[in-house]
């Protein structure tokens, strides 16, 4: 049977979820400013490192900051070798940050 992977932006905890089968997997932790997206920290939870769920986490965050025209401040080491590995990303944060 295939794993179900949902994410979805909680605004009230300043984070983008994971949830993997229904059961949270993870998170994003940004803080918002004007324009802009800071990423400043992310969590998986072991049991499903190594399985894409971290990938699909930071892929769905970079693409809802995209869709808002929001610029990325990618703090977070995670996100920042994320973009670093998908060029397709690297238009969303300024050069030097």
């Amino acid at each position: 049977m295939p794993v179900q992977v949902q994410v979805s932006d909680n605004p009230d905890e300043q984070r983008y979820e994971v949830f993997v089968d229904g059961v949270l997997g993870g998170f994003a932790q940004y803080r918002l400013r004007p324009g802009r997206i800071v990423f400043t920290h992310t969590e998986v939870d072991d049991a499903y490192e190594g399985h894409g769920v971290g990938g699909t986490l930071i892929r769905t965050a970079l693409d809802d900051a995209r869709a808002r025209g929001l610029r990325v401040t990618p703090l977070c080491p995670f996100v920042r070798a994320y973009i670093e590995d998908h060029p397709d990303y690297q238009d969303l944060v300024e050069p030097g940050k």
